[in-house]
């Protein structure tokens, strides 16, 4: 078996241009680690940022290009969720067998762009939900582990009022079927060709951001749920009924001062923790999907060689629902 594997490269900072395919060397397997075959990857805001080393949340800046690498990538295969097949595995390895369907989290060593991936078995890794195909399965993590971490820490009641800023993309769509799932009454807000998609998955109300802005509005809501990076702190806390909770999935340093205060002198609380990405909320998404209560929604598919039009749709943030990048 030959040691080399294709992958998405790339060896400089800049635009989707500096995406290509080419042939790198294989990972090897320790004893307690699985080779995974990539049958699909997500293309997320998150790749697209670490490509250009351009950051929504700027004071990520300076950590990670000591951590990334300060003049070029130190690892130039981004990818951090996925979904594919078990190819081998190392000795240590209990709960999974060759073959196996599975998804999940990369974690912060990435790597799911290319043709094979070796995680450890600790990792944030499950069976594929058995309705879904790898193109499918690929696009539920990131979006799922978000939104099932941020609205299971709102402890959301049948009947709250949920408001969904951001409602479009990977976290946003979870977030909105989620939310019903716990009895929520949903208003998401995002861009117009949004509206048919987010009604469809459950969303009882819609905002277009370009028509009105909902902080300026007089509705309240127990729960505000934002994913935009550079959302009105004061604007969203305005929103929020007695006693609401705003979650914030993408925080500015200052959001996250100003959060203390809010928790500690007000009535309402601010959260801002970062998902765990645990096996048991995959776990959970899994059940979730398998009964029918939740599903990915997929904008496009892509080709491998096509990763450059992939990073393209996402930063022109008009994919509806998740881009997902085909391995096969």
């Amino acid at each position: 078996m030959s040691n080399q594997m294709k992958a998405i490269l790339y060896t400089r900072y800049g635009s989707p241009g500096v995406l290509s395919v080419g042939e790198c060397e294989k990972p090897t397997v320790k004893p307690n680690e699985l080779l995974i075959k990539v049958g699909a990857a997500e293309a997320t805001k998150s790749d697209c940022e670490m490509r250009s080393f351009h950051f929504a949340v700027s004071w990520f800046y300076l950590p990670l290009r000591i951590a990334l690498g300060w003049s070029k990538p130190k690892n130039p295969i981004l990818g951090g969720y996925f979904a594919g097949e078990v190819a081998a595995m190392g000795e240590d390895v209990k709960d999974f067998s060759l073959g196996d369907k599975v998804f999940g989290s990369a974690g912060f060593g990435m790597g799911a762009y290319g043709e094979f991936l070796a995680l450890s078995d600790a990792s944030s890794i499950a069976p594929i939900p058995t309705n879904l195909s790898f193109e499918e399965a690929a696009a539920v993590p990131l979006g799922g582990f978000n939104a099932l971490h941020y609205l299971r820490r709102a402890n959301i009641q049948a009947g709250d009022r949920v408001l969904i800023n951001g409602a479009g993309a990977s976290i946003g769509t979870f977030a909105v079927q989620i939310a019903k799932l716990m009895g929520a009454e949903v208003t998401a807000v995002d861009s117009a060709i949004k509206e048919t998609m987010l009604r469809e998955i459950g969303a009882d109300h819609f905002v277009d951001y370009a028509l009105e802005d909902f902080t300026q509005s007089d509705e309240l809501y127990d729960v505000v749920f934002s994913v935009v990076a550079g959302a009105s702190y004061s604007g969203c806390i305005k929103r929020l009924k007695p006693k609401g909770c705003y979650l914030l999935a993408n925080p500015r340093l200052s959001d996250m001062l100003r959060s203390i205060f809010t928790t500690k002198f007000t009535d309402k609380s601010v959260l801002f923790a970062f998902a765990g990405e645990k096996k048991e909320e995959l776990l959970a998404l899994k059940e979730m999907i398998e009964a029918g209560g939740i599903k990915p929604v997929i904008d496009k598919v892509y080709s491998m060689a096509e990763a450059p039009e992939a990073h393209r749709r996402v930063e022109a943030e008009l994919r509806i629902g998740s881009t997902v990048i085909s391995h096969q």
